[in-house]
């Protein structure tokens, strides 16, 4: 359907290329701006040097149109799996608009005491009620309340703490896991 060098569109965006190169279902094209991407052949649509618009849209065959008709098929997201008995592990906030109702008046070095002050707490109840795992959600940022977080963890022996699930929470939590001592 597609050969190099023909003109193209893509269908649900505003791009328009050159095709490089054709690979199974799959089009290379080079945007007018110079850019390499690859797109689906459902994707595309195939678009004359014609300037008039209107020439452009009796060219285009009814099979085309019915395909540009057609809904997406919905993609499919693998969900996090679980076991019927595990118990999801508590996930704490530590983002400043969650702890205090209004932050006006905090200086940035207050609202990282506050929140540090808030993880040590929950860490602190966590070990005294032997709850294994927790999550604190820090967000992306700068990474600042993620190095005092890793800072604060480091100085317990009894925890071991990584980057949490992505799919669920992205690059923005970090998961601690609690070492249980037998008594």
């Amino acid at each position: 359907m597609f050969s190099k060098g023909d003109k193209v569109s893509v269908l649900d965006e505003a791009v328009d290329g050159v095709v490089l190169s054709v690979k199974d279902k799959q089009v290379t094209i080079e945007t007018e701006d110079g850019f390499v991407m690859t797109f689906f052949v459902n994707e595309l649509i195939k678009v004359n040097d014609s300037s008039n618009l209107m020439d452009s849209i009796r060219r285009i065959d009814t099979s085309e149109l019915n395909k540009m008709k057609e809904s997406p098929k919905p993609r499919s997201f693998v969900k996090e799996r679980k076991d019927k008995n595990e118990i999801s592990a508590p996930e704490f906030d530590l983002h400043i608009e969650k702890l205090v109702p209004n932050k006006r008046g905090m200086s940035n070095y207050d609202i990282l005491t506050l929140q540090s002050e808030t993880a040590k707490r929950h860490i602190e109840f966590a070990i005294k009620n032997r709850i294994p795992k927790i999550v604190f959600i820090h967000g992306v940022g700068e990474g600042i309340l993620k190095a005092e977080l890793d800072f604060l963890l480091g100085r317990y022996d009894n925890i071991a703490f990584q980057d949490a699930n992505y799919q669920k929470y992205g690059l923005g939590a970090t998961e601690v896991f609690i070492k249980q001592n037998s008594k």
